[in-house]
């Protein structure tokens, strides 16, 4: 069985940028690459065989759901994950930290962007110490406890050969006493994640219940450089992870965004794999290549999907199909796209599928947006290769 591996293949000369390899059990993953959100075991309206026949390499579970339902025990009785979804290739899994903040600060959307909280959004959190976070099931109203221990204990259960520490997500709008104690708090939970991690309470140590697995650790500190200096010093030099993610809180704009995540990635060097969570704006992705990040996550190109828009190159980044000037279009989404959807069907198809509120709709748009999301991956990494990143960022956005 093939062990875990990083390796840099290619960087690039004006800036950060590098094509790389992660080898894991379950298979390689070419980077840079974008990482699919199956959040509760499932890629919403889509199965794991079309992503793998888009192009899918990997594709990511949620913790905190999974263990809310159907349980992380009925995961490991057949055989982790991947046998669960029937998915055969490299999986990660997040540790519930980023529901922590979602369920004690409000809406994600809202905190994310430096909005004030949403007094009518329904907190469940009930309490956060050093222990960990103790909250009601939004399924069932039942209360439980999730730990850096048990955190592990689930992941090890789900099985992905990537798993993350256990931390906290602070908000963009809490001070930095707040951000600086929350951190330092990450920074112990994380250090709890690899011992648990390495322990021989479930699985033969480092192993989940598909095989061997590895892990992340996070850097937080919100908007702080001082805090991000810090955390990228604690990542770097008092713990020893297979890679690193760069998470937390990223400012109330993109400008901010571009500014923490630049200033984060260029304390890193090329020995360990950097993940950037979260994020997963085609437009953004050129910028944060060019930074060093070699995967990326987000719910975001399946989710818009489901609301009727597709993703295109260019400035916009996107298009609306609900809108009612394609009606009559007989134009597929983009002429040069290979994907299922744009060699078969026409803008005035999908505008009826979602006037008409046909599940098809949904189906296809997705399609699209998986094919294109690891189309724009190839490019990203063919221009690295061929030393050409910069005209090739240029084109892409000015098509």
């Amino acid at each position: 069985m093939t062990n875990f591996s990083w390796k840099v293949k290619k960087t690039n000369k004006n800036n950060k940028a590098r094509t790389g390899k992660i080898s894991t059990p379950h298979g390689d993953i070419e980077t840079p690459a974008f990482i699919f959100c199956a959040t509760k075991a499932a890629l919403k309206s889509f199965t794991t065989h079309e992503a793998k026949k888009n192009n899918t390499q990997i594709i990511l579970s949620n913790t905190y759901h999974l263990m809310l339902q159907p349980g992380s025990e009925l995961v490991a009785r057949h055989g982790g994950l991947h046998k669960f979804t029937g998915w055969n290739g490299p999986m990660l899994t997040d540790s519930g930290g980023f529901q922590i903040f979602s369920l004690g600060h409000g809406s994600v959307a809202d905190e994310i962007k430096g909005r004030k909280t949403n007094s009518k959004h329904k907190k469940t959190l009930i309490n956060l110490n050093e222990e960990g976070a103790l909250f009601k099931s939004y399924i069932d109203g039942s209360t439980h406890m999730l730990s850096p221990e048990k955190s592990i204990e689930v992941q090890r259960n789900l099985g992905a050969d990537f798993i993350l520490v256990f931390d906290e997500c602070t908000p963009y709008n809490v001070d930095k006493r707040y951000t600086s104690d929350s951190m330092l708090r990450s920074h112990r939970w994380s250090l709890r994640s690899i011992n648990a991690f390495n322990s021989k309470l479930n699985y033969n140590p480092k192993n989940g219940s598909a095989g061997r697995q590895e892990i992340y650790g996070i850097i937080q500190g919100g908007i702080y450089r001082d805090l991000r200096e810090e955390s990228i010093e604690f990542n770097t030099k008092k713990i020893n992870t297979f890679g690193i993610a760069i998470g937390g809180s990223l400012g109330s704009n993109k400008d901010e965004m571009k500014d923490i995540v630049h200033f984060t990635s260029s304390k890193l060097d090329n020995t360990r794999p950097v993940h950037l969570l979260g994020i997963g704006d085609p437009r953004d992705i050129w910028d944060f290549v060019a930074d060093g990040i070699d995967t990326f996550d987000c719910v975001s190109p399946t989710r818009i999907a489901r609301h009727g828009s597709a993703l295109i190159k260019g400035k916009e980044g996107k298009i609306n199909l609900k809108n009612v000037k394609y009606k009559n279009n007989l134009n597929p989404i983009d002429n040069e796209c290979n994907c299922y959807t744009c060699k078969n069907f026409t803008l005035a198809y999908l505008y009826h599928l979602f006037s008409a509120q046909e599940l098809l709709g949904l189906q296809l748009l997705t399609n699209h947006n998986i094919y294109f999301m690891n189309n724009l991956m190839k490019e990203v990494r063919s221009s690295i290769d061929n030393n050409d990143f910069d005209n090739a960022k240029k084109k892409w956005l000015n098509s």
